[in-house]
């Protein structure tokens, strides 16, 4: 007779069980890490959860809470899983099958509703970051009533594929190396933070997502996989990208330049570099997203420099699940 599935609140103790876990799934990168995280733990109220079988994981469920609870004169409460992250929902293995993850979201239902949760916003891990197939989630969600309420669109570049750099980015590669531009790693992420932080505010008056202290203790926790990199002139850095390294996928989290460096087309040299060079034998190089307002509206300017560096779209989507 089958074991009964078992759900539960993850707890401090289970990080290094959750952790393990992420690192051997077929959807999981190291964004789902409890290092990464907890980064900003404080403005979540934690309820990632475990789904078992005779104490064994079946799955991982990085969550959030938000909202009041029934009787505590406020709505319901609604799970997002995950609201500080770019992308999350349920995170399994290679044994994971389609049979199985219905059963699971079942058990969910129940699991959840007996809390006083009455909606899950759900933000599946886009297809690019799996290492295999892994979208039993998503049918097993739709057939339990799930509907898609948000799309935003990214833009990956297939490397070594058949769309290419178009003919201005190839020359402003080459303009960069004509100024005297060479690429570098570098560990200096206060000085690119200067540059971002600039730009940012003189081109979109916006900040970066994360401070300097934040990206700071997160370059401590995964040195490996957060990486600077810089173009470097005679006298001074002119422009830098971070990637955060998810294997397969090597995401663009914040690219900026000085004013000589988008004369010089810095960033062109960069990306060039990264895709001829350092992550060659990687699959994608993913730009990140190009819309505003929940989706609705696209960037045609930013969507459109992505796609001259041979970027072509990826969707990231979110859908809500009515448990009442």
């Amino acid at each position: 007779m089958t074991e009964t599935l078992t759900i539960r609140r993850y707890g401090a103790g289970d990080a290094e069980v959750w952790n393990r876990f992420v690192a051997q799934s077929r959807n999981g990168t190291f964004l789902l890490n409890r290092g990464f995280m907890e980064y900003h733990a404080h403005l979540f109220e934690d309820h990632s959860m475990i789904i078992e079988r005779g104490g064994k994981v079946l799955a991982l469920l990085p969550a959030n809470l938000a909202k009041k609870v029934a009787g505590d004169q406020g709505p319901a409460r609604q799970l997002h899983a995950h609201g500080g992250l770019t992308y999350g929902g349920l995170i399994y293995g290679t044994a994971m099958s389609a049979a199985l993850m219905v059963e699971i979201i079942a058990a969910l239902r129940q699991s959840l509703r007996s809390l006083g949760i009455s909606e899950v916003l759900y933000k599946p891990v886009p297809h690019i970051f799996h290492q295999a197939a892994s979208e039993e989630d998503l049918y097993a969600l739709l057939q339990d009533g799930a509907r898609l309420v948000r799309t935003d669109l990214s833009s990956a570049l297939a490397i070594g594929g058949p769309v290419a750099f178009s003919k201005s980015k190839r020359q402003g590669a080459r303009r960069a190396e004509k100024a005297g531009l060479s690429v570098q790693r570098s560990e200096d992420f206060a000085a690119f933070w200067q540059i971002l932080t600039a730009r940012l505010d003189e081109a979109h008056d916006a900040a970066p997502t994360h401070s300097l202290a934040e990206i700071e203790l997160l370059k401590a926790r995964f040195d490996a996989e957060i990486q600077l990199f810089v173009a470097q002139g005679d006298d001074a850095v002119q422009g830098g990208l971070v990637v955060f390294d998810c294997g397969q996928v090597v995401h663009v989290q914040y690219m900026a330049t000085t004013e000589a460096g988008r004369n010089n087309a810095a960033l062109d040299l960069i990306i060039e570099h990264l895709v001829t060079e350092v992550y060659a034998d990687r699959a994608w190089l993913n730009f990140g997203i190009s819309t505003t307002d929940a989706g609705r509206n696209l960037n045609v300017g930013l969507s459109r420099q992505k796609e001259m560096f041979g970027a072509r779209g990826i969707l990231f989507q979110h859908y809500a699940w009515d448990l009442s």
